[in-house]
């Protein structure tokens, strides 16, 4: 099984999926706007994941963080901001076989599907 974790309106995450119809794969889409993401999801993601690689400062919502929330980041304080703020997570992120690819490049995903 195959997910593609993200928002629908991120190009790279619209780059990601055009790119997987194309190469007929069969893929689920999970919106973290409108299914959101609970400590259980997240901690399946940060079983292959470092928190710190999967937070995106280039985010709208990394820069909406207070100057205190980013200078005392770490695992157990950004752990619940991922919870409140689902798009402080690189996009997109795809899980497939358990294994996560984040971020979309097409070299990555032809050679992870061998395609």
């Amino acid at each position: 099984m195959t997910t593609l974790y993200g928002i629908p309106n991120c190009d790279t995450v619209k780059k990601a999926q055009k790119w997987l119809i194309t190469n007929n794969i069969t893929y689920t889409f999970h919106d973290y706007r409108k299914e959101g993401l609970d400590e259980a999801l997240l901690t399946v993601f940060l079983k292959n994941l470092a928190w710190t690689d999967l937070l995106n400062k280039r985010s709208t919502s990394f820069r909406a963080l207070s100057a205190e929330q980013k200078e005392s980041l770490s695992e157990a304080t950004a752990i619940p901001l991922f919870i409140e703020f689902p798009t402080l997570i690189k996009r997109p992120l795809l899980i497939s076989n358990n294994t996560p690819i984040l971020g979309f490049k097409a070299e990555t995903y032809q050679a992870f599907f061998a395609i």
